[in-house]
């Protein structure tokens, strides 16, 4: 019994902890995805993707699939976990306890993959932004589901859309 109220209490924290420091989990479709990497943007093995809030790993996964390196950033640690047992094969595949607010991307990123809260969205093109400016290249932008504002849609295929972000010094 003493067990049952532990992890409900795990559970309970876990979900207070998201709601406060993040976006729920939405497992993302694996068939979407390989749609979105292969006809959206054709990811490589010259690509390097980041994954903003990468929950149980689905997308780095499939990025490396197409040959792409695959970095998620996620907050939550039972998500993390998960991430990475299901990715603990995947050389290609790393996941990362962090907040993405206060991480850098790898230097080499070339793709950012978003599935953001609407609330977040203003906050993640400045931080998207701010990363191509310090890494000197346009970042590929693919958000799911959410527009990024006054920034104009390079592709959309189904609810996938795809942006270029360019370093400010270069605008």
């Amino acid at each position: 019994m003493n067990l049952f109220f532990a992890i409900v209490a795990v559970f309970v924290a876990l979900l207070g902890f998201v709601v406060f420091f993040g976006a729920p989990y939405v497992p993302s479709k694996s068939k979407e995805l390989r749609r979105a990497f292969t006809k959206l943007y054709k990811l490589s093995g010259n690509d390097v993707l980041v994954d903003i809030g990468s929950g149980d790993g689905i997308v780095l996964r499939v990025a490396s699939e197409c040959g792409a390196r695959a970095v998620g950033y996620e907050i939550n640690p039972l998500l993390v976990l998960i991430s990475k047992f299901l990715s603990r094969r995947d050389e290609k595949v790393s996941v990362k306890q962090a907040n993405v607010w206060k991480a850098r991307f790898p230097n080499e990123t070339s793709v950012v993959y978003v599935f953001g809260e609407s609330r977040d969205i203003k906050k993640i093109v400045r931080l998207v932004q701010t990363e191509a400016s310090r890494l000197s290249h346009d970042l590929v932008v693919i958000s799911y589901g959410f527009k990024l504002p006054d920034i104009t849609v390079s592709k959309k295929l189904d609810a996938h859309f795809m942006y270029i972000i360019s370093p400010l010094q270069a605008q």
